[in-house]
């Protein structure tokens, strides 16, 4: 399926268009989700249906040709295409979210993307391997990067590393580089969200001009170039905290997936020549991994939301916020994991063929649960740290 774009008044597209759009996606992702695997990569057929359909410009600038929307409506999108197929939406997860981080860099740097085509794609590699010696006019790069999801049909690469100076300590940084100048390595052999294709690539003395670096203390803190450039809500969206719930959004979207195929299997499944519809046990757990999954979906866009509504009121979204929404983001995905657990254990041998989409389902609810932004124990962990911390000072304050 491939329609052109349509914008709606005033531009642009709206959440509605995008979500109508995205619903139509599903079932044409479910029936590629088998060639994904085969792959190991994303179809690139489906890639242009994102681009052909304006999946792919929901954050990205206006300035830029893009939506400029929230940051709630790239995860619902994300959300409505992993009922599909998990690793087809996990590209379009990162593809449409990398705009928003080009959106820090210098518009020099924006320029150089965007300048030809504003359907340009980017991949990133964030993880600080990479080795940056300074040299006139800019940076010489060095790194292996791994798991850079979507990398195939990129035109672009941000990458993470590091400056590294003689007697000084290392420089914390990002590269923006064309993928041309890289060499993908074809290593992406794994268990779930087989379709990403989240390969490693390897960067050798690739000159990076000094435009296109950005310090990662001034991206992390809201001070880079394009930063401080731009003003829509979604450009001042906080990172390394909820922003983890566009992971999220792929978890509970393939639960959701899960569930719709395994109540229409289980309906007129047959154990032993008996009816399994009417086992009492099979029906608490649909009711049980239902709320479960409902829950989770209601938890991380509320947070993301609240972020979105609180930045446009020109209010500060607070550090305990944003711990918050890292902690609504994991528990999410918790829930997620939680619910297709219970329903893969109760699905019966057949689900365990490989010709069964409920496996590659529970296989790829695990694998985006297990994303490093999504590690549970860390989250409560920051929440629970700060909390504490924060009443202690509160207490202190009263006693003096």
């Amino acid at each position: 399926m491939q329609q052109k774009v349509a914008q709606a008044a005033g531009g642009g597209m709206t959440r509605e268009d995008l979500i109508r759009r995205a619903e139509a996606l599903v079932p044409v992702l479910a029936a590629r989700s088998e060639e994904a695997e085969r792959l190991r990569r994303c179809p690139d057929k489906t890639v242009d249906d994102y681009i052909e359909n304006g999946l792919l410009k929901i954050c990205q600038p206006k300035k830029f040709g893009g939506w400029e929307l929230g940051y709630d409506v790239l995860c619902e999108v994300v959300q409505t295409l992993a009922r599909g197929c998990g690793s087809q939406a996990w590209v379009h997860m990162v593809l449409a979210d990398n705009p928003l981080k080009l959106a820090a860099w210098s518009l020099e740097a924006q320029h150089d993307v965007w300048g030809r085509s504003t359907d340009q794609k980017l991949c990133v590699a964030v993880a600080a391997v990479g080795k940056a010696r300074e040299v006139d006019g800019g940076v010489v790069w060095n790194a292996v990067h791994a798991f850079s999801s979507g990398i195939d049909h990129a035109d672009w690469v941000i990458c993470g590393g590091n400056i590294i100076r003689e007697g000084k300590p290392p420089e914390g940084c990002f590269v923006v580089m064309p993928t041309k100048d890289v060499t993908i390595i074809d290593d992406w052999n794994v268990m779930g969200l087989v379709g990403s294709g989240s390969k490693s690539f390897e960067v050798k003395d690739v000159f990076v001009p000094k435009h296109r670096l950005v310090s990662k203390k001034d991206y992390d803190g809201g001070t880079a170039p394009g930063t401080l450039f731009y003003t829509s809500p979604v450009s001042k969206l906080p990172r390394g905290g909820v922003s983890a719930v566009s992971y999220s959004a792929a978890a509970v979207g393939v639960a959701e997936g899960f569930l719709a195929n395994y109540v229409n299997s289980t309906a007129t499944r047959k154990s032993r020549g008996q009816d399994v519809l009417g086992q009492p046990g099979i029906q608490m757990g649909i009711g049980i991994s239902s709320a479960e999954i409902e829950a989770a979906s209601r938890m991380y866009l509320g947070s993301i939301r609240e972020c979105m509504e609180t930045i446009a009121r020109g209010e500060t979204y607070t550090q305990q916020k944003n711990l918050e929404g890292k902690r609504n983001a994991c528990w999410a995905a918790q829930m997620a994991m939680q619910a297709v657990s219970r329903l893969f254990n109760a699905a019966g041998g057949r689900a365990l063929y490989n010709s069964s989409v409920l496996q590659r389902q529970f296989r790829d609810c695990y694998a985006a649960s297990a994303h490093h932004s999504l590690v549970w124990d860390t989250a409560a962990q920051g929440y629970g740290a700060f909390v504490l911390e924060e009443a202690r000072k509160s207490a202190d304050g009263h006693l003096k």
